[in-house]
């Protein structure tokens, strides 16, 4: 199936996801990215204790950089993931691409196009694996600033806590349904049952 821009006259909607306006869903996307980002701490600090790379880097005198680095490195990742869902929607052939920031969460979306399931879980998960994979090869090129790294891998993973919870929500749902993503919110429109006569 292909992306459109008018909704096929068959389709009506069968689901809207909304994390800015639904708290119930907002504040289980919020309690997965906590998870999230703790299990990952947990995990680098049994490989590479925390405490002791702020030891080591302090007295290399690259604390003040590395700080500086997890501030810079976030805000401009941001903006990266936004760009990532962007070009992916534009791969996947939609014709319009608005971005935003709402005062909760950042956006890329349309409001003209139409995407089947299987390439929007595509656009949704594209910047946790793109950008996965460049933060690995990071991690292994640049040892000495590993936990840096890992924080832009925690915030990847942590911050795609929403991208994660519209995949699950979407991959229950038949493989005829279109999905329209503003950024805001998503609306799933799939074929309606039409009476036999």
């Amino acid at each position: 199936m292909e992306t459109v821009q008018s909704l096929p006259w068959e389709y009506d909607q069968i689901a809207v996801i909304d994390l800015q306006k639904n708290k119930k869903e907002a504040l289980a996307v919020n309690i997965l990215s906590s998870v999230i980002a703790i299990v990952m701490y947990l995990i680098r600090d049994r490989i590479e204790p925390f405490l002791i790379w702020m030891g080591k880097t302090a007295a290399e005198g690259r604390l003040t950089a590395a700080g500086i680095a997890v501030l810079v490195c976030t805000l401009v990742y941001v903006i990266l993931h936004e760009f990532t869902h962007g070009l992916a929607m534009k791969c996947f052939g939609g014709k319009e691409v608005r971005y935003g920031f709402t005062g909760m969460y950042a956006y890329a979306g349309s409001s003209r196009d139409y995407f089947p399931k299987g390439k929007y879980i595509c656009i949704a998960l594209a910047p946790v694996i793109i950008w996965g994979i460049v933060f690995a090869v990071l991690q292994a090129l640049l040892p000495q600033w590993s936990w840096v790294i890992w924080f832009l891998q925690i915030m990847n993973v942590g911050g795609a806590a929403g991208d994660l919870y519209v995949v699950y929500r979407v991959s229950g749902m038949p493989d005829t349904i279109l999905v329209m993503d503003t950024g805001v919110n998503m609306t799933v429109y799939d074929k309606v049952k039409l009476p036999i006569r």
